[in-house]
Order: structure tokens, then C-alpha cells, then sequence
């Protein structure tokens, strides 16, 4: 069982792998790098919420799970996010002359719908909500 290429939708994601069996790959600059797990370490992948509430200081990166065919792999991944009726926007602190707000404040909520309505097609979610 593996997972296409997506970013997370909540705000963080803390990941423990798998000791010796890799699976996580993460897009950078076009290519996929495979994420070789670490004895006691944890990942934390930052979520679509969190770049807009950073207003894309952080990223939230494409990813994807491999199968191994030779070994059998377990991650447990914890998801970290917002209530459906949290309003999610770019923090007032971080906007300023030379960083405008890239995206519109909405209910959480809202961005649940819109992925459920872009379901089965490639993911452009936060776009919906990115100030032209």
C-alpha cells in the first residue's frame, strides 16, 4: 500500500518511519529524493495550512509513500489541524509593504469542501484560495 504524490492538508504532519526500510519520497526541484529513515527521528512535514498561515514562508511539500516489494514497512503518522470552523489566513504579523498577503482568510471548513470537490484530480486546493 503506498500513496500518490499530495501535500497534507492539516498544519503539521509528524511522521516516524520505519527503521530500515525507506518509502517516503519528497519532490524537489523536479525530482523525487528518497527520505531514508533515521533511528529515534521524526519528520515533520509542514501542512497546506501552515503555508498559508505563513504566508508561504513555509512550504508544505509534495510527497509520496513507495512499497517495498522485499520488505514489509509500518510508519505511524500523526495529523495535526484546525476545527472546520477555524477562520485560516495569513498571520497579521507577517504581512507588511513587501509581503502582501498571498491568499484570503477562510473557514477551514471551506478548504475541506474545496478538496472534496477537486476529488480525483490533481490537487490545487490552496490556489482556490491565493489572491490573484
Amino acid at each position: 500500500l503506498g500513496l500518490p504524490a499530495h501535500t497534507d492538508y492539516n498544519v503539521l504532519t509528524i511522521l516516524l518511519q520505519d527503521e530500515g526500510v525507506t518509502g517516503l519520497h519528497v519532490l524537489k526541484d523536479e525530482k523525487w529524493i528518497v527520505v531514508d529513515p533515521l533511528p529515534g527521528a521524526l519528520i515533520v512535514n509542514v501542512g497546506d495550512q501552515l503555508q498559508v498561515l505563513s504566508n508561504d514562508r513555509y512550504k508544505s511539500v509534495y510527497h509520496r509513500a513507495v512499497t517495498n516489494e522485499k520488505k514489509k514497512r509500518a510508519s505511524l503518522a500523526m495529523f495535526v489541524g484546525p476545527n472546520n470552523d477555524s477562520v485560516i489566513g495569513p498571520i497579521e504579523e507577517l504581512i507588511d509593504e513587501d509581503h502582501p498577503p498571498l491568499y484570503r482568510s477562510y473557514k477551514f471548513g471551506e478548504f475541506i469542501q474545496e478538496l472534496r470537490n477537486q476529488e480525483g484530480k490533481p490537487r490545487k486546493v490552496k490556489e482556490v484560495f491565493k489572491i490573484a
